[in-house]
C-alpha cells in the first residue's frame, strides 16, 4: 500500500460534500453554508446557487443541467444558468433527509436518504435507494441499505456501487438497461472505516472517503487497499477530474460536528495527482 500527502487547493468552507468534475470545474455542495460552489483548478471559486434546505449530493444530466439534492425538504432541485427549480419531490418516498446521488446516461437519478432522523439522534434503521426517471416517476431501486451515501456507476453503467456508511462496506448491484438493480453483493468490506463519498477510476477501483478515520483510500473489489491519504478530522468526499482526469479532489472537514453547526469554516479541498484517471463516462455523477 502506498501512502500519499495531498496539497491544499482551497479552504474557508463550512462542510463540503459531493464534489463533481464537469466542464473544467469542480462543483460541490457546502451543506451548512447552503451554497453550491464551482472551483477551477487554481482554487478560484464561484457560488453558483443557494439551496436553503441544505444542498447535498449533486450530478449532471445528459443535457448539462445540474441536479442537487435539497436535503431537509427531501427534494431534487435543478439548476440552469443560476436559476433553481424543483425537479422531483421525494418527501412521500424518502424516510430521511436525501443525500448523495448518481445520474446515468439517460438521466435516471439514483438517490439515497438517511432513513431516520440522524441529526435528532433517532435509532438507526435501514432505508432505500430511490430512482427518479426522466418522466418524473419515482420508484425504489434497492432496499435494506444502512445510510446509503456515495454512489457511482461503473462498467459502462452495468454496475452500481453504493457506500453503506454504518455497515462499513461498499455494496454492488448489477444494473440492467432499463435501470433496474439486481444481484446485490459486497464490493468491499471496509472493516472499521465508515465510507462517505466515493468515486471510481478507469481500472474499476473505488476511491473512498472514510468519515470516522479521516482517511481517503483506493480499494479494489474484494477489499484490498492500494493507496492511502490520512488527515485529521473527517474525510467527507472525493472526485477524480482535472484536465488530465488524474487529479483527485479531496473534501475534508477539520472541525467537530458542534463546530460545523456553529458555522466555523474548517472545511477545505485538497488535491493529489494519481496514476489512474477518472472513469468515463460513468464517474461519480
Amino acid at each position: 500500500m502506498r501512502e500519499h500527502r495531498a496539497e491544499l487547493l482551497a479552504g474557508d468552507f463550512v462542510f463540503l460534500e459531493a464534489p463533481r468534475w464537469h466542464n473544467g470545474r469542480l462543483f460541490a455542495s457546502d451543506v451548512f453554508d447552503l451554497k453550491v460552489y464551482a472551483l477551477d483548478e487554481n482554487g478560484q471559486r464561484e457560488a453558483v446557487a443557494d439551496i436553503s434546505q441544505r444542498p447535498a449530493g449533486l450530478g449532471f444530466m445528459p443535457d448539462g443541467s445540474l441536479i442537487v439534492a435539497s436535503s431537509l425538504d427531501r427534494k431534487l432541485m435543478k439548476i440552469v444558468d443560476g436559476e433553481v427549480s424543483e425537479y422531483a419531490n421525494l418527501s412521500r418516498h424518502a424516510t430521511g433527509n436525501v443525500n448523495d446521488l448518481a445520474i446515468d446516461d439517460v438521466g435516471r437519478v439514483y438517490v439515497g436518504n438517511f432513513g431516520y432522523d440522524f441529526h435528532g439522534g433517532a435509532p438507526r434503521v435501514s432505508t432505500y435507494l430511490h430512482r427518479v426517471d426522466p418522466d418524473g416517476s419515482i420508484r425504489i431501486a434497492a432496499e435494506d441499505l444502512e445510510f446509503p451515501n456515495g454512489t457511482v456507476l461503473v462498467d459502462d453503467g452495468r454496475r452500481l456501487v453504493v457506500a453503506e456508511t454504518f455497515r462499513c462496506r461498499l455494496t454492488a448491484f448489477d444494473r440492467f438497461p432499463d435501470g433496474m438493480l439486481a444481484n446485490r453483493r459486497v464490493f468491499a468490506d471496509l472493516g472499521p472505516r465508515q465510507p462517505d463519498g466515493i468515486c471510481a477510476d478507469a481500472k474499476g477501483a473505488i476511491w473512498v472517503s472514510s468519515l470516522n478515520t479521516g482517511e481517503f483510500f483506493r480499494v479494489l473489489e474484494g477489499g484490498e487497499v492500494t493507496d492511502l491519504i490520512s488527515f485529521g478530522g473527517s474525510a467527507v468526499s472525493c472526485e477524480l477530474g482535472g484536465s488530465s482526469g488524474k487529479t483527485l479532489f479531496l473534501c475534508m472537514c477539520a472541525g467537530t460536528i458542534e463546530q460545523t453547526m456553529r458555522m466555523e469554516r474548517l472545511s477545505a479541498v485538497y488535491t493529489l495527482q494519481v496514476d489512474v484517471p477518472r472513469l468515463s463516462p460513468f464517474g461519480a455523477g
